[in-house]
This record gives structure tokens, sequence and C-alpha cells, in this order.
């Protein structure tokens, strides 16, 4: 745009030469935002349907605690054993450290009861890793590609992704008319306004609340 106002100016007298020509090539453009295909609500039933008769328990177990959760995939691949606190508790949380978080932050996980049943099953099947997901494969966890494949398997490819559950779960509790605040804390969104960088509560109360209410409105859609 600057440039073709500087060529108007040449041709019309105005100006003698460009001075934008010099940057060209300079300065990369501009990424584009990644869309994820998110799974619409009212197809979220069904999508429970095929989940629940999915040949796979830890892939079908990994799914559910995405869903659950909503944290991204490497979040949740890389998932051990020390990270979960109180889980016969009152309070069971989630500490993924920060060096797994893409803003570099420890990011605490509230969990619901259906969250908590997930990880007891997962024990079962697990009972020696440290992880939560282990495979074989090189870096001892399902690779990032696991869930996705699965999701093809099932149907969805091209209509749904592991990170549109994070998509799925802030529309709805939007629409919900849950405190944005609580949902982008969750979601582990960069905040770098005042407010953010002094959250040291980080809303926990008011999170384990609206995730539980996720959970159980999940849990009501599988009929």
């Amino acid at each position: 745009m600057a440039s073709a106002v500087f060529r108007y100016g040449i041709a019309t007298g105005r100006c003698s030469s460009d001075p934008t020509a010099d940057l060209r090539g300079a300065l990369k453009p501009a990424k584009g935002v990644k869309h994820h295909a998110t799974l619409a609500a009212k197809d979220l039933p069904r999508f429970l349907g095929r989940l629940e008769s999915y040949q796979g328990d830890l892939t079908k177990l990994a799914m559910e605690l995405a869903l659950l959760t909503f944290v991204r995939t490497a979040e949740l691949r890389f998932a051990v054993w020390w990270e979960f606190d109180d889980l016969q508790g009152p309070n069971p949380i989630w500490r993924i450290p920060e060096d797994r978080m893409k803003m570099r932050k420890t990011h605490l996980v509230p969990l619901s009861r259906q969250a908590v049943s997930v990880l007891r099953r997962l024990r079962q099947l697990n009972a020696i890793s440290p992880f939560l997901f282990p495979a074989n494969t090189k870096r001892g966890v399902i690779s990032e590609n696991t869930l996705l494949f699965a999701l093809y398997r099932m149907g969805y490819k091209g209509r749904a992704t592991v990170h549109g559950f994070r998509s799925l779960a802030s529309t709805l509790l939007n629409e919900a008319q849950f405190n944005r605040d609580w949902i982008e804390m969750q979601l582990a969104h960069a905040d770098n306004s005042v407010r953010g960088v002094y959250n040291a509560a980080q809303w926990l109360p008011g999170r384990r609340k609206m995730l539980q209410w996720w959970a159980d409105y999940i849990e009501n859609c599988r009929g």
C-alpha cells in the first residue's frame, strides 16, 4: 500500500523516489492464522458415541482427557503422574510445567470428577510408566498424530481436531456466560495486561466450577 502511494507521487511529480523499494524482501510477511477444524456443538453427542466405541483404550482416554481439560496436544502427550495432586481429595489439580507450555508459565488445571475418573482408568492400564500415555516411540509417548489419526478413523477427517476441542469449549462456555477471564486462563492464552500479570490466584475456584459444568455438559451429551 505504501509503495503504491509513493509510485503515484512520482508519477504526479510530488516526490522523486520510492523509499519503500529498499525494504522489499527485508520484512517477513505476516503469518496467516491457522484455523483448526472444530466440532459443532450439535454434533457432540454423535461424536461421543463414536468415541465410546473406538477400539484403543489409551487413545480413547487421551481423547477424553483432552476434551475435558481442553489442553494443547503437547501438554497432554507428555503428562507424567507426578504432575497430578489431590486426586483423592476435594481439589484435584494438574500442574503442567512451564517448559511444556506455549506461554512458558506453569499452568494449573482444576480437574472435574469425570477427569479424575479418566485418570483412574489410565492408572489401571498403566501402572509402571511415569507417562500417562506411554508408547514405543523415540520420545516414549504417543506421537503428535495419534489422536489426529484416531479422529480420521472415526470419520472426522477435516471435520474435527483435538485443537478444535479448545474452540468448542471456549464457544460453549462463553455462551453459558462464564467469566471470560476464567475461560482465557483455562486456555492458557497470553494476558499482558496488569490484571493478568498480578493474578496470582488464577481464578482457581471459578475455573473449577466452570470445568465441572463443562464435564457435566459432556456427560449429558452422551445421553
